[in-house]
C-alpha cells in the first residue's frame, strides 16, 4: 500500500478540452505567469523554506490556473531515487491477536513528514523469521528506489536485516534497536527509565510483591524494561526475587499463562507489571476468571498504550510509547539529514510518559 502525499494543485472551472491542453503546461509556463524564476517555482513545488508568502501565493495561483502537475517521475530518475520513504515493520499477522495501534502510530508519524516535504510513504510488513527476508528487502529497495527506510523494532535489531538494507546504499534509520550504536541513525525511547518509574509508582502505592512478565527475548528494547523493573525495585528499597519474574513473549497468551501461575500461588503478588500491554490484558483476563478484583486486590500495569489499553475494563495503567513522534523524527533524519545536535552519537531519545488509569490502586 502506498499512502500518497505532496503538492496537489487545485483544478479550475474550465471545460474538458482546455483542461487537457493545460495539463501539458511546463514549469517554464508557471514561472512566466507568476513572474518568478524557474528555481522559485521548484522551491514552492518542493515546499522548501525561505520563500516569501506573497511569492508562494503567486506561484500556487499560477499552478492552479495552468493545472500544472510536476513531473515527479522525471525528477526521480534524474536523482536516481524516488521521493519515497519506506516503512519496514514486523508482520502483525504472525501474532495471535495482533495489535494494529503500533503500526498506525508509526504511519502517522512518517506521513506527517511526507506531507510537509512532498514525499510518499511505502509500507512493507515482513517476517523476520523468514530466511529470505534480507533478499526480500533488497528486491524491494531495488524496485522502489526509496530516498530512505525507517526500520521499526524488532527488525531494527536483527543484523541480517540491517546488513541487507545497508548493502543497497540506501539511507535508513533504526527505531529502538535496543543497543547503543555509534555513527548510525537511531531513534529510541527511554525504556529502562520509564520501566523504573512505573515500578516506583507501584511501590509508592504500598505494593511490596511486584511481579514482572518479561517480553520476547529477541526484542532487545523490551528487554531494557526488565532492567528498569530491577532499577525501580532497588530505588524503592525492595528486594528482587526470581519467583516474581515470569517469561513472556509479548503475546496475549503468554500474559495469560504467566498470570495463571502467579495468581494461583498461596502468596500471590499484589501487583503485576507486564513488559507490554498485550500481556497485561492477559493478566486482567485471568484475574477476572479467578475472581480477583482489580485494582482492589491486584494492580496491573503494562507498557506501550495500545488502543486496547483504554478499551478494557478496568482501563489499563501503562506507559505511552511515543511511536508517532519517533517515526516522525526518523523520517526527518532521512529527508533533511541529521541535525548538528544529533551528530555526537547519532541517537535521538524520545521519552515515554506514564498513563495512570483504573487498573492500579493502593496495595490491599
Amino acid at each position: 500500500m502506498i499512502a500518497a502525499s505532496g503538492f496537489n494543485p487545485v483544478r479550475t472551472g474550465r471545460n474538458c478540452r482546455d483542461s487537457i491542453n493545460m495539463s501539458k503546461s511546463t514549469i517554464n509556463d508557471v514561472a512566466r505567469l507568476a513572474g518568478v524564476s524557474i528555481k522559485t517555482v521548484s522551491r514552492v513545488v518542493n515546499r522548501e523554506a525561505g520563500v516569501r508568502d506573497a511569492t508562494r501565493e503567486k506561484v500556487e495561483k499560477a499552478i492552479a490556473e495552468l493545472n500544472y502537475w510536476p513531473n515527479q517521475s522525471a525528477r526521480d530518475l534524474a536523482a536516481s531515487k524516488a521521493h519515497l520513504i519506506c516503512l519496514v515493520y514486523d508482520d502483525p499477522s504472525a501474532y495471535r491477536l495482533p495489535s494494529a495501534g503500533y503500526i498506525i502510530r508509526l504511519q502517522e508519524g512518517v506521513l506527517r513528514v511526507c506531507r510537509s516535504h512532498g514525499y510518499e510513504l511505502l509500507i512493507h510488513p515482513c517476517n523476520y523469521r523468514d530466511r529470505q527476508v534480507g533478499d526480500e528487502l533488497k528486491v524491494l529497495i531495488h524496485r522502489a528506489r526509496p530516498a530512505g527506510v525507517v526500520l521499526a523494532a524488532p527488525l531494527s535489531n536483527f543484523p541480517k536485516i540491517v546488513k541487507a538494507i545497508s548493502a543497497t546504499g540506501t539511507p535508513f534509520v533504526r527505531l529502538s534497536p535496543g543497543q547503543k550504536l555509534t555513527g548510525e541513525r537511531v531513534v529510541a525511547s527511554n525504556d529502562r527509565a520509564f520501566a523504573a518509574e512505573m515500578t516506583c509508582y507501584l511501590a509508592s502505592l504500598g505494593h511490596r510483591r511486584i511481579a514482572f512478565i518479561t517480553g520476547h527475548p529477541k526484542h532487545k528494547a523490551v528487554g531494557h524494561r526488565f532492567d528498569g523493573y530491577r532499577d525501580g525495585l532497588k530505588r524503592s528499597g525492595l528486594e528482587f526475587s526470581e519467583r516474581l519474574v515470569m517469561a513472556g513473549d509479548n503475546s496475549f497468551g503468554s500474559g495469560e499463562a504467566a498470570a495463571m501461575t502467579l495468581l494461583q500461588r498461596k502468596q500471590r503478588p499484589t501487583a503485576v507489571f507486564a513488559a507490554n500491554d498485550d500481556m497485561a490484558v492477559g493478566v486482567l483476563r485471568v484475574a477476572s476468571r479467578l475472581g480477583i478484583p482489580v485494582p482492589e486486590q491486584l494492580s496491573v500495569a503494562g507498557c506501550d498504550d495500545i488502543t486496547l489499553a483504554e478499551q478494557v475494563h478496568p482501563a489499563l495503567t501503562t506507559i505511552r510509547q511515543p511511536f508517532s513522534t519517533m517515526a516522525e523524527r526518523a523520517s526527518l533524519m532521512l529527508v533533511k539529514g541529521t541535525e548538528e545536535s544529533e551528530k555526537p552519537n547519532g541517537t535521538v531519545v524520545v521519552p515515554g510518559t506514564l498513563k495512570i488509569r483504573e487498573s492500579t490502586g493502593p496495595a490491599p
